[in-house]
């Protein structure tokens, strides 16, 4: 169809003509709202003068918008902001301004602008001009206070994800509403300003302080906007015509010349997989100290906002999981300048095509870029998160229906984030890579600059993918919840091949009775040690697929599928003989498949401590990891029976302690990466073990440090300190309090405080309470201090905290409260513990808000049912073997 008969369509749908506005306002006709659909915006001019002294900001809106339908107001999103002045300008014409009547609606968080006369459908500009807050917390505009050599400092940031834009600017603050925005600022003397794009014109105003202009914005969501004012400085560099830059507070960029590095091969990578090459002409990412409970790194765009910790390598305490966690961050932020920003879910509904397919992207880039860090291998630990969750019944679908702010904010969890990953994961893998990728690039030429939905993807991967029916593989594992279970009913060997039955059903750690939902299943099978596959679709809940070669097999061989393997005692049995020849990846998925079957009740626990035994000392790694991950998760369930306990950390102890001899305290050279992530692991296992070798060497070298500077390198630093802290007495705790004071760079500062809410000791812990709810620790520590008092203590942290709620809240982000509760309760096994969150939740939160409240409940019942069921199988397996 010509573009005129598209434009004549568009008219009579809309009344109007221009067409990328037009292709808007069809779509916000579809899309999910809280706010009338008879008025849209298309630019903001937004003028702001922030007094971080005074934790305040005045400024002016002038926002263009179309007027859809006639109506006599017009109502948008504001949230703690104060008008002043609000006239409306008809755009064409010599016609009089409008004044306007504001009412404001707290609960709703909108304003609402009433003319005495209905507006006529056209175009106008509404004048605003108001004051709003400045917090402490990372919503809205805030401050970050920091330590330097010279004294404390602040610097203003911004969060608007995913409704908090209105706290700064008044606007249709939700994705569909996309808009360009022109942003400036009066900032003071010696201070630098940041935002999505660069600085068009600084101009020195006669009172010393300047007027900072930013170019305009393409089109885009309001909760991609940003703004930071600082003493900053800026490393940067130019990948394909774009300058891409890390800025931070002063004295700190040479920290972050790894991210710099990573941004510029991630850029190049992603330019070339998307087809759609990067369309802004900066991409900077902000680093600041502090934290949130809420997330660690936000994709502005064009301005990403990261964490320090998550950002900057200091020497003194970074270690190689550090310098990996900083390139995976990198690459999620950087994937959603694609995936998020350029395209746009339509509503929180699909927020998983946005964080989905950035957690997908993060994980495939490190792979590539980086394949001596092996991290192909945690896509099991992936699985396993969103699994943990998905197999409760509080989760819900990937693609969730979503009502109000605050289910918005709890939709950023496992779900949307790890099931997303590994379904996509799936699907490639089902598809191929080369059509996977084709469908992607049609998908973001197709809608660059706009919103969409699931949908709008899966269509482009099934022209891609000839033939195989991907969506309706999607529509199954998005559509509803859950995760499927393939039970290995038999394996005969006939001719050379083996024919394997399969039966679908469904794993449910709370629900043992629960009907099993239907899937379709990609599956890939393969005889143990063997490089042929087989692959078959089980749909209609059973398939069989015949395995080339005879012997053990492994189905969901590389373990891509999103689904739990159970096979029948007589398949397990040849699997775990031969467990130390199996590919890292299947000893990573069926340690894991066993553990939490055997939790379940539908495999002995036992099965595990067979894998455990059978596994070699010349193991990968991160296998050796994933071993020390469960044997803390079993030492944690036997804590309320010291005499058990100590009986399975004998065993834990005598399996770890020689895979820590072999590794050392001190990196060799030349060691491969995944050595020097273990030795972190196996240190911080060993010690919650309680194992005395383990404690005495890093109570040694914490007390040499003074003396010897290599007793406490930079990237053991975190793991001596998290075994001393640990196992502290109150002269120790000191030291560590007042090493903390002392300490002025904010990121080792952040960690002291970190590790001074770990002690064991009761006591020591209830000082750690009342140190977070201080001024001292800083206004993003205090929350995480708690946090991390509760994996030790979870009923005297959630206590602790209820007790003093209202001053928690003050350093909890309003995004997190509703989940932060609930997950200082999460660890707990006391069965009181169920009341006290009921209660919690109808005290303080909306019925359809409970989610995270029903999850922690079943973590508690689970925890105290495998307390009192699966705990006598691992008892009589060490009577039976440890003799």
């Amino acid at each position: 169809m010509h573009r005129s008969l598209i434009c004549a369509a568009i008219l009579a749908l809309a009344g109007l003509c221009a067409s990328p506005v037009a292709l808007a306002a069809v779509a916000l006709a579809k899309a999910t709202t809280q706010l009338p659909r008879s008025v849209s915006p298309m630019h903001y001019d937004i003028s702001i003068t922030p007094d971080a002294q005074a934790s305040g900001f005045t400024a002016k809106a002038a926002i263009t918008l179309t007027v859809h339908e006639a109506t006599s107001s017009i109502t948008l999103n504001a949230t703690d902001l104060k008008f002043s002045s609000a006239v409306l300008t008809p755009a064409a014409g010599a016609a009089e301004p409008l004044p306007a009547a504001v009412s404001v609606d707290g609960p709703a968080q909108s304003a609402t602008f009433s003319f005495a006369q209905p507006l006529a459908r056209g175009r106008y500009r509404l004048a605003l001009e108001y004051s709003g807050v400045i917090g402490t917390q990372a919503v809205g505009l805030f401050s970050l206070d920091y330590d330097t050599p010279d004294g404390k400092r602040r610097a203003l940031y911004t969060q608007f994800e995913n409704s908090d834009a209105r706290r700064m600017i008044p606007a249709w603050d939700e994705p569909a509403y996309k808009a360009t925005f022109s942003l400036q600022a009066v900032v003071p003397a010696g201070q630098s300003a940041v935002s999505n794009m660069p600085i068009a014109k600084r101009t020195e105003l006669p009172d010393g302080r300047a007027l900072v202009t930013f170019a305009r914005t393409p089109r885009m969501s309001t909760y991609l906007l940003f703004f930071a004012l600082g003493e900053f400085e800026r490393a940067a560099a130019t990948v394909d015509g774009t300058e891409l830059g890390v800025v931070a507070r002063k004295g700190s960029t040479g920290q972050a010349a790894f991210a710099l590095d990573a941004s510029k091969a991630i850029l190049r990578e992603y330019n070339d997989y998307f087809g759609v090459r990067y369309p802004l002409p900066k991409l900077d990412n902000v680093a600041a100290p502090g934290r949130s409970q809420f997330f660690g790194a936000m994709e502005n765009w064009g301005a990403i906002f990261t964490f320090e910790y998550a950002l900057l390598l200091d020497p003194a305490m970074s270690t190689q999981s550090d310098k990996q966690r900083v390139f995976a961050i990198t690459a999620h932020e950087m994937a959603h300048q694609w995936f998020g920003d350029l395209v746009t879910m339509q509503w929180w509904d699909d927020l998983w095509l946005n964080e989905g397919f950035a957690s997908w992207m993060e994980s495939r880039t490190t792979a590539r870029l980086h394949p001596e860090w092996n991290t192909a291998l945690d896509a099991v630990n992936v699985r396993e998160q969103a699994m943990m969750r998905d197999a409760l019944a509080s989760t819900h679908p990937v693609v969730q229906h979503v009502e109000t702010v605050e289910q918005a904010s709890q939709a950023f969890d496992s779900i949307t984030y790890q099931k997303g990953e590994s379904v996509i994961r799936m699907l490639e893998r089902y598809v191929g890579p080369s059509a996977w990728r084709q469908g992607v690039r049609a998908y973001m030429q197709a809608h660059a600059y706009g919103n969409t939905v699931s949908d709008d993807l899966w269509r482009k991967i099934d022209k891609a993918a000839v033939k195989q029916p991907v969506s309706a593989i999607a529509h199954d594992f998005t559509l509803q919840p859950g995760v499927p279970m393939i039970r290995v009913e038999d394996a005969l060997c006939k001719n050379g091949s083996t024919v394997v039955t399969l039966s679908q059903g469904e794993f449910s750690r709370d629900r043992p009775d629960k009907k099993a939902l239907a899937w379709r299943v990609p599956v890939i099978a393969q005889i143990a040690g063997a490089t042929r596959q087989a692959r078959t679709l089980v749909a209609g809940g059973k398939a069989s697929v015949t395995v080339p070669g005879c012997g053990a097999v492994v189905v969901n061989a590389g373990q891509s599928g999103y689904y739990r393997t159970l096979y029948a005692p007589k398949n397990f049995a040849p699997l775990a003989a031969g467990f130390g020849k199996l590919a890292p990846i299947d000893q990573m998925g069926i340690l894991a498949d066993t553990w939490s079957l055997g939790l379940a009740g539908l495999q002995p626990g036992s099965d595990f401590l067979d894998l455990a035994a059978a596994t070699p000392l010349s193991a990968d790694p991160q296998v050796w990891g994933k071993l020390a991950e469960v044997f803390d998760s079993i030492n944690g369930l036997y804590a309320t029976d010291r005499k058990r306990q100590k009986v399975f950390a004998g065993f834990a102890i005598g399996r770890l302690a020689p895979v820590m001899a072999q590794v050392g305290w001190n990196p060799r050279a030349g060691e491969p990466d995944t050595v020097a992530n273990l030795r972190e692991q196996l240190i911080g296992a060993l010690s919650s073990l309680g194992d005395s070798a383990i404690i005495a060497e890093a109570r040694r070298r914490y007390a040499a440090q003074a003396s010897d500077p290599d007793a406490v390198p930079g990237p053991l630093r975190k793991a001596i300190l998290g075994v001393v802290a640990r196992h502290a007495d109150g002269a120790t705790w000191d030291a560590l309090h007042a090493a903390a004071l002392a300490e002025k760079s904010p990121m080792v500062k952040d960690q002291l405080y970190h590790v001074l809410a770990s002690p064991l000791e009761p006591a020591l812990a209830q000082h750690a309470l009342a140190l977070a709810l201080t001024d001292e620790p800083g206004a993003t520590n205090s929350a995480a201090m708690l946090a991390r008092v509760a994996d030790a203590h979870p009923d005297l942290a959630y206590d602790f905290a209820v007790a003093n709620i209202g001053k928690v809240n003050e350093r909890v982000d309003a995004t997190s409260r509703s989940r932060y509760f609930p997950r200082l309760a999460s660890h707990s096994g006391d069965p009181a513990m169920v009341g006290k969150l009921n209660a919690y939740a109808d005290a303080n939160l909306a019925q359809g808000s409970r989610r995270e409240v029903e999850t922690a409940i079943s973590d508690i019942k689970l925890r105290i049912k495998a307390r009192a069921e699966r705990l006598a199988a691992i008892d009589a397996w060490l009577a039976r073997t440890q003799r």
